[in-house]
This record gives structure tokens, sequence and C-alpha cells, in this order.
């Protein structure tokens, strides 16, 4: 199954992954919305607290997300690229900037390899809501370069 990342006329906000649109608040900075997902941040609005009503816990200095509800987020020994979501691991290209694997979905960037572009998977998954918020929130959400 292949899914197109859709992006405003700038090409600066993702806009709809396959059927799921995203929404943006007022300032239009962060997303609101992720289909029928709420998306809550804290006061400050810059970081992301619930995710459809699960808690996102950071770790102690208050900088990496470690938790999403029941699922325990795991980084590279270095503590900068995020390799695990609960039981879905998470491959890099050979520079180790790009993701290029969440689980079973392979992620193609555009012609510029600047941003995610389609979504494909591998035979039998299926890219359900709940993985599609997960794709959503490695690529976008707990995205450290924006």
């Amino acid at each position: 199954m292949r899914v197109e990342l859709s992006y405003d006329k700038l090409g600066s906000r993702l806009r709809q992954i396959g059927d799921l649109e995203v929404s943006y608040g007022r300032l239009g900075s962060r997303p609101k919305t992720l289909g029928n997902c709420d998306l809550d941040y804290d006061m400050a609005g810059s970081r992301l607290r619930r995710v459809a009503g699960e808690l996102v816990e950071y770790d102690k200095l208050g900088n990496r997300p470690v938790r999403l509800g029941d699922l325990e987020l795991a980084y590279d020994r270095l503590g900068n690229r995020l390799v695990r979501i609960g039981n879905m691991d998470i491959e890099y290209d050979m520079g180790g900037n790009r993701v290029r694997r969440i689980g079973g979905v392979m992620v193609e960037y555009d012609k510029m390899g600047s941003r995610p572009r389609h979504l494909e998977t591998d035979g039998e998954s299926h890219l359900d809501e709940q993985l599609l918020l997960v794709v959503f929130l490695v690529l976008i959400a707990f995205n450290r370069d924006d």
C-alpha cells in the first residue's frame, strides 16, 4: 500500500497523510489535529503533552519524549536519534539523517531529499490510523530538526 504526504502551497507544512488531514492552530506553527486525534501542547505551546488522549512523558531535563501512553521511546547511544517507539524500530539512511523505515513502513522523500513524500508498506502491513499517527510523530512532531 502506498500513501502520499501532502504539503501546503509553500511546501513547508504537512497538510495530509493519506486520508488523514493535519490541521493547525491560529498561528499555524503547530499541528493541532491529525485526523480524529487531538494534539495538545504545554502552556508555552512548544512541547507536545497529549496525543489522542495519551500522555507524552519527557526525560528529566524535559527535552526528549520518553513515553507515549504505554509505548516507550528509545534513543541511540548518544541520545540524538529516536530508534524505537514501542515495538516499532526506526531505521535511518547511511548518513543517519533521514528516517527510512518505521516498523513495516518505508519512507520515500521528494527529489531534493528534504521532505517525506510517500509511505509504502511491506506487503501485509496496513496503514491504519494508529500507525499513521506514529509515523507523524516520528517524522514531524518528535523531529528535533524543527
